[in-house]
C-alpha cells in the first residue's frame, strides 16, 4: 500500500531529528549531559560520558531506521520512549519544550505504522489458556 506523503515528511524529518541530535551529542557528550538534573545523574549505573555516548547510539540508530524506511513502527516508538526520558530526566524547559513536539510526532509515527499482529487483543488470545496446545 502506497504511503500518503505526509507519512514521507514525518519520517525523514524525525529521521534527520534523530541522527543529527546523535552526531551532536557523539562531539560533545559532557556538555549534553549537563543538562540532565542531578538527582537523574546520580541513578545512572554508569559514568555520565559513556551514558551519553549510549544515548548518541540509540538516537543515530534511530535516526537512520527511519530515514531508510526500516522497522518505521519500531523506531519511531523506540524514539518516543526515548523523548519521554529526556523528558523527565532533563525536565521540561525552554530547551526541550520542543520534545514535546518531537514526541507527539514520534508517537503518531509509530500509532499510524503499527503492525496489526501487535495489538492487546491478539496478545491476550495468544497467552489464553484457552488457545494453549495440549501435549498428548
Amino acid at each position: 500500500m502506497k504511503k500518503p506523503l505526509s507519512y514521507h515528511l514525518l519520517r525523514l524529518g524525525l529521521g534527520v531529528t534523530f541522527l543529527w541530535v546523535g552526531v551532536m551529542i557523539f562531539q560533545n557528550p559532557e556538555g549534553w549531559g549537563a543538562f540532565i538534573q542531578p538527582w537523574a545523574a546520580r541513578l545512572m549505573p554508569v559514568p555520565l560520558t559513556l551514558a551519553m555516548q549510549s544515548t548518541a547510539a540509540l538516537d543515530v540508530a534511530v535516526g537512520l531506521l527511519l530515514l531508510a524506511g526500516v522497522f518505521v513502527w519500531a523506531a519511531a516508538a523506540l524514539g518516543a520512549v526515548h523523548l519521554v526520558t529526556v523528558l523527565v530526566t532533563v525536565g521540561v524547559n525552554t530547551t526541550t519544550v520542543r520534545d514535546i513536539g518531537l514526541l507527539a510526532a514520534s508517537l503518531s509515527l509509530a500509532l499510524s505504522v503499527w503492525p496489526a499482529s501487535f495489538t492487546w487483543s491478539r496478545l491476550r488470545a495468544r497467552l489464553s489458556p484457552s488457545t494453549a496446545r495440549r501435549d498428548g
